[in-house]
């Protein structure tokens, strides 16, 4: 199996191409001010607030979905939360930064893929991140689109549906992701590879994202995007001397 091997870019954003850590705790920092917790348990609390908050409202936007996690957190830390403090919080998407080499890799990786976007978002959301990544996507398919949440298996059943109307099928696909909770583990149900962009190498704990159940299997796992880029640039040239 080669990473040329695959016409399709499936991607996860936030933990992917977008810096969703960095930008939840600076969007979290007055209430674990107040509350006194390190930055490691509060991305931890985060992950089980924001999944059991999907998994109960799974046709809410994203940014409602964010509204309500930040009052359960201010519960879960007895630390009380304004309306307002909340509602800030759900709108904190677009300010969360894009991980230094994203833009550049796409750009790179346009050239030779479809780049596709398979997001836990609302639209509205995900175009304040599409501006920080500097790159037209094929197609956008967002849980507003869906309505379910990754990991439902039905996001990556509505991505082989769409992609199939365009006349593509499952081994066209390379799904690349961060989380293993919320797209390894899935991908691997719908039967479709997956490269790990491992961001969080070298830190403890799991960061943002819940732990899988089980541990998922992808293909290829590079610790940033601009490694998978030369990668792929790489495997060319290597092609390229047969």
């Amino acid at each position: 199996m080669r990473l040329t091997d695959f016409k399709i870019l499936t991607f996860d954003c936030y933990g992917t191409l977008i810096d969703w850590e960095t930008g939840l705790l600076a969007a979290l920092a007055p209430l674990i001010a107040r509350a006194g917790v390190t930055h490691g348990q509060a991305l931890e609390d985060f992950a089980e607030q924001e999944s059991a908050q999907e998994a109960a409202t799974p046709d809410s936007l994203y940014a409602a979905i964010l509204t309500a996690v930040h009052a359960r957190l201010g519960k879960l830390w007895g630390v009380p939360t304004t309306a307002e403090d909340d509602r800030n919080f759900g709108r904190s998407v677009p300010a969360w930064p894009a991980f230094p080499d994203s833009a550049a890799a796409l750009a790179y990786l346009k050239q030779h893929y479809r780049l596709v976007i398979l997001s836990n978002v609302d639209r509205e959301n995900f175009a304040g991140s599409n501006a920080r990544l500097g790159v037209t996507f094929d197609a956008v398919h967002t849980a507003e689109d869906i309505g379910s949440y990754k990991p439902d298996p039905r996001n990556f059943r509505y991505l082989l549906d769409r992609i199939g109307e365009q006349g593509f099928g499952r081994a066209d696909v390379l799904h690349v992701a961060q989380s293993l909770y919320h797209d390894h583990g899935p991908a691997n149900g719908a039967g479709i590879t997956s490269v790990w962009i491992d961001r969080r190498a070298g830190k403890s704990g799991g960061g943002a994202t819940r732990k899988p159940p089980r541990a998922p299997r992808y293909a290829w796992r590079f610790a940033t995007l601009a490694a998978l880029v030369t990668a792929h640039q790489a495997e060319r040239a290597r092609n390229a001397a047969v």
